[in-house]
C-alpha cells in the first residue's frame, strides 16, 4: 500500500495550472499578483478563469492538464473537485486556497498562498494522498457509465418521488434492502461532506475505508456503515422508482431505471493534496465545525 501521507519533491517546477470558483474577483487578482511575482513559470488557466484574466490560450484543458507539474485551486471544495475530475487520474500535486468559508480540502488560506507556493517551489513538500472510488452504472448488464469520485457517489430521488427499495450487496454477499430516499457511498475525504448530513461518521482521509450512508431510512434500524476499501460496495435499484438519480461528486448527474445497478470500489488513482503545514487535520475539523464553542 502506497504511504498515505508523504514528502513529495519537484524540481524545476515550471507549468502550473489555475482553476478558480467561477466569477470570483480575489482569484482574478491572485492570479495576477502570481504572475508578477513569477514571470518564470508558465502559467495555464482553466478556460472559464483564463477569460476572466484576458489570457489567450490556444490548448484545449486536456492538454494543458497532461503537461502541468502544479495545479493551484482557488476556491472552495467544490472547485477542489473539479480540478481533480480534470487531471483524470493524473498524479499531479493540488495546492488548495480556500477563498470560502466551509472548506476542508482547501487547506491554504490566502494570506499563506504565495508563502506557500514559495515552499512547494523550493522542492519539498507534504501531501496527503487521498483515496478516490471508481463507480460503474449497469442497465440490463450493459455498461452505462463508468467515472471516479474523491468525495461521493449518491442514489436519491426527486422532490416529489415515494422512497425507493435498494438492495446492497458487498464482495456479492447481500447485506440490506434500504427503504430510503437514497444511499451514499463515500471515500473519507467525503465522510465530512453529504454522508456527514445523513448521519453519517467523520473518518479520517488517510483511513482506507468506504462510508455507506442511507438518506431517511424508513427503518431506523438501518444505520451507516464503514467498510474496507478493498470491497465492493453493489446497490440495485429494486422498486418499480421513477425521478431516482445517481449524481457523481455532485457534478454529475443521470436518471436511473428500475433494475439499474451501481458498483462501486477503491480506484488504482489517488489524488495528491498538498499539506497546510501550519494546521493539521484536526485542527482544520476545529475550525470548520467549530468544536468547542458555545
Amino acid at each position: 500500500m502506497r504511504a498515505p501521507s508523504r514528502l513529495l519533491e519537484l524540481e524545476g517546477v515550471q507549468t502550473l495550472l489555475l482553476f478558480a470558483k467561477r466569477k470570483t474577483a480575489q482569484a482574478v487578482t491572485l492570479a495576477h499578483e502570481l504572475k508578477a511575482r513569477h514571470p518564470e513559470l508558465e502559467l495555464l488557466a482553466d478556460p472559464d478563469l483564463a477569460d476572466e484574466l484576458g489570457w489567450k490560450q490556444t490548448e484545449s484543458l486536456e492538454a494543458m492538464v497532461s503537461r502541468a507539474e502544479l495545479v493551484v485551486v482557488m476556491g472552495g471544495d467544490g472547485t477542489l473537485i473539479h480540478a481533480a475530475r480534470a487531471l483524470r487520474g493524473r498524479a499531479v500535486p493540488i495546492l488548495g486556497v480556500n477563498l470560502g468559508s466551509l472548506g476542508f480540502m482547501t487547506e491554504i488560506p490566502v494570506a499563506d498562498f504565495l508563502p506557500s507556493l514559495e515552499d512547494v517551489l523550493a522542492g519539498a513538500f507534504r501531501v496527503d494522498s487521498r483515496m478516490k472510488l471508481a463507480c460503474r452504472l449497469y442497465r440490463q448488464g450493459q455498461l452505462l457509465l463508468e467515472d471516479e469520485v474523491l468525495n461521493d457517489v449518491v442514489i436519491n430521488k426527486g422532490a416529489l418521488a415515494r422512497i425507493a427499495d435498494h438492495e446492497m450487496t458487498i464482495d456479492g454477499q447481500p447485506v440490506t434492502t434500504y427503504k430510503a430516499d437514497g444511499v451514499i457511498v463515500a471515500t473519507p475525504t467525503g465522510s465530512t461532506a453529504y454522508a456527514l448530513s445523513a448521519g453519517g461518521p467523520i473518518i479520517h482521509p488517510l483511513v482506507e475505508c468506504m462510508v455507506i450512508a442511507p438518506i431517511c431510512p424508513h427503518a431506523l434500524t438501518q444505520r451507516p456503515l464503514v467498510v474496507p476499501g478493498a470491497q465492493t460496495v453493489s446497490l440495485r435499484l429494486a422498486s418499480d422508482s421513477t425521478d431516482v438519480y445517481l449524481t457523481i461528486d455532485g457534478q454529475i448527474g443521470r436518471a436511473l431505471e428500475t433494475g439499474d445497478v451501481l458498483e462501486v470500489r477503491r480506484s488504482a488513482n489517488r489524488v495528491l493534496l498538498v499539506r497546510n503545514p501550519k494546521k493539521g487535520y484536526f485542527g482544520i475539523l476545529r475550525q470548520k465545525l467549530h468544536w468547542g464553542e458555545r
